[in-house]
């Protein structure tokens, strides 16, 4: 008697899964075409004036003029500034980063990284307008008192306020990678009678290098993506930097600085700027996804 109550919860439940199922499948299909309309449209419009105008792909890399009032579109100035800023900032945060994480995962009192590992997290829910901020009223004026500097916006002080925007992507993931590393590494380490911090540099460091470097690389990601941020701290000269102290405009801050009122070519070659960056970025996921697939070998 009980056996159509049974077949009826049965049913239900098969309908619920397929239901269930399908829901799952229809979010990840949203997400992937999602990046396939992005990555269509970006491409579609950066690509027109190279294919439809002539414009020489080349020059656009290389060249050293970018003034759209004279039909001029040569973006070299901007990568490297970008590849300047992102490299400065890698070399101060990375260090700074990877030393919090081993203090919070091996160091720290447990009380101590309760409540400095909440901190670190929290800078990564500040928006990035007010990490320009903070620079443009702090790290500035600071540069220009001390250095010496007519104008404290510059090459330096976009480095600064990268490091400190890619550190809460830097310890987060070092420190997860860290305490994933077995007890047993650093129990065998110490019963051979290496002391704790060369446990930690020879044996749990190298240990957990695939989630550290994935963190670099996240943290790289952060940093030569950043557009508000830097806006305000770079000067936005056109000009190729050949020191700390210069004046800059990356990549980020001329597609945000000129779309607004840009048309035409001139618009089309921001999308094409894009097309440069998003290869940067496309490069960096390319390095992650083999650094993940290693698995730390």
């Amino acid at each position: 008697m009980s056996s159509p109550p049974v077949e009826k919860t049965n049913k239900r439940k098969y309908i619920l899964e397929k239901l269930s199922g399908r829901l799952f499948l229809i979010c990840a299909l949203l997400s992937v075409i999602s990046l396939l309309l992005i990555i269509g449209f970006v491409f579609i419009k950066g690509i027109t004036p190279f294919v439809a105008e002539g414009y020489s792909f080349i020059d656009f890399l290389f060249g050293d003029d970018w003034v759209p009032s004279e039909d001029k579109f040569e973006i070299f100035p901007m990568i490297v500034a970008s590849i300047y800023a992102t490299i400065g900032a890698l070399i101060i945060g990375v260090p700074i980063g990877l030393f919090t994480a081993i203090f919070l995962a091996e160091i720290a009192p447990k009380k101590l990284a309760k409540i400095i590992s909440p901190a670190v997290q929290l800078l990564a829910g500040i928006p990035s307008v007010l990490y320009g901020v903070f620079g443009l009223a702090v790290i500035v004026p600071f540069l220009q008192n001390n250095l010496g500097l007519a104008k404290g916006q510059s090459l330096i002080a976009v480095i600064l306020v990268l490091a400190i925007m890619m550190l809460p992507t830097v310890v987060t993931v070092s420190e997860t990678a860290i305490r994933a590393v077995p007890k047993t590494y650093r129990e065998g380490s110490l019963a051979l009678g290496v002391s704790h911090i060369g446990t930690i540099f020879k044996v749990v460091v190298p240990a957990a290098k695939s989630g550290i470097l994935t963190a670099i690389v996240l943290g790289m990601g952060r940093a030569i993506g950043e557009t508000m941020a830097v806006i305000l701290v770079a000067g936005n000269s056109l000009i190729i930097p050949t020191s700390l102290t210069d004046s800059v405009r990356p990549l980020t801050t001329n597609i945000a600085l000129e779309m607004g009122y840009a048309a035409g070519t001139h618009q089309e070659m921001l999308f094409a700027t894009g097309i440069v960056l998003f290869s940067f970025i496309l490069i960096l996921n390319f390095v992650l996804a083999r650094i993940s697939s290693k698995g730390g070998h």
